[in-house]
């Protein structure tokens, strides 16, 4: 926490994490004011989007702390930079992470920018990561509480962005940010954790994608084979080493295992499965990515050990980049990887501090 008095202009979700970083700050001495950002709308009907519950909550920790509020509409932000990409990824049968581009975008570029407009000298955010200033650098660092840790989902802010940042709940544990939510009388210290996507919320996503990109009905063969043992219902609404919603029954001459979705061909609308976790097709000994954002604004050393992390909550795997251009890397892992996943993001580290990453183009399957 600065200490220097300034003037922070604080994300309020509506969630403990966010409202604990608006109270830290505040009783710090910072001049602080809260802004709720909705994200979406159109239909978002409370049967399954939470927004309209997110801005009286987010209303009421203002008023306890004591703090001025504000909220401020970015749907049309965000489905221009945001959700137009999510629909051309998967209709090119890729599975996007759009809270990485959400926080580039939106939380960290419109709302930036609008808080510079209030006259901010910084904005705060709820995340579970940290930052520092090292040898005249801006870095991204991991959360202190491991199972928290959101750096994986910031990792394309920039140094512009770094230097105007603040995470004033990074050094703590979730339990902790709870207790001080509770010991403050704030009303959402027992909030549950929001998960999903944003804009989908808990609604079934197939059901939410069809709105978008239409049915493609095609075969599902056996990887390798050209034998037929199902329907698929659209390429898009399946990713690699998905389990459930194959509706694969019993498959004469198979043994009694789990079905995985191992490959699509897009030009011939197939989707090809394997059978068991562990099958080699679904493990990775290395990827290609583009899209780099790396946040000293220059590539990390080649062969050099590092870890990287192809998913959230995946625990680090170590790695080494061979290849590394203006558009393009290609990291190695030194233990193969299960269900690499064209779309998703690979993010490097180094011990705790996040250097950037890219967008998986292709995987080197442990079989090829």
């Amino acid at each position: 926490m600065p200490e220097k008095k300034l003037r922070v202009v604080v994300g309020l979700s509506g969630g403990v994490d966010s409202a604990v970083a608006a109270l830290l700050l505040k009783r710090a001495g910072h001049e602080v004011i809260g802004l709720f950002m909705k994200n979406w709308e159109g239909d978002d009907s409370d049967e399954y989007c939470s927004s309209r519950q997110d801005l009286v909550d987010a209303a009421a920790v203002a008023d306890v702390i004591g703090i001025e509020f504000e909220a401020v509409n970015f749907a049309a932000e965000y489905r221009e930079r945001v959700f137009a990409d999510f629909l051309r990824e998967y209709q090119a049968g890729r599975t996007p992470n759009p809270d990485v581009l959400c926080n580039s975008e939106i939380k960290f570029k419109a709302f930036l920018d609008h808080a510079l407009t209030l006259g901010a000298d910084c904005i705060a955010t709820g995340h579970y990561a940290q930052v520092r200033q090292f040898l005249g650098e801006w870095q991204l660092l991991k959360g202190e509480d491991g199972t928290k840790d959101q750096s994986y989902f910031l990792h394309r802010l920039n140094q512009a962005q770094l230097a105007k940042t603040l995470f004033p709940i990074g050094h703590l544990y979730k339990r902790d940010v709870r207790q001080i939510a509770r010991d403050a009388g704030l009303p959402n210290h027992a909030r549950k954790d929001s998960t999903g996507i944003c804009f989908i919320g808990e609604r079934p996503f197939r059901e939410f994608l069809a709105r978008y990109l239409p049915r493609q009905a095609g075969e599902i063969r056996i990887l390798g084979t050209d034998r037929s043992i199902g329907r698929h219902e659209g390429l898009a609404y399946y990713t690699i080493g998905q389990r459930e919603g194959l509706g694969i029954g019993g498959v004469k001459g198979a043994p009694e295992e789990p079905w995985f979705v191992a490959g699509k061909d897009m030009a011939h609308n197939i989707l090809y499965v394997v059978q068991g976790h562990e099958h080699p097709a679904l493990l990775s000994t290395g990827l290609v990515a583009t899209d780099l954002s790396w946040i000293a604004a220059r590539p990390p050393h080649t062969h050099w050990v590092y870890a990287a992390k192809t998913r959230y909550r995946q625990p680090d795997a170590a790695c080494e980049i061979e290849r590394v251009s203006g558009t393009e890397c290609e990291v190695i892992f030194a233990a193969p990887q299960w269900a690499v996943t064209p779309g998703q993001s690979v993010v490097v580290y180094e011990s705790r501090v996040c250097l950037g990453g890219g967008v998986i183009a292709t995987r080197q399957a442990q079989n090829a």
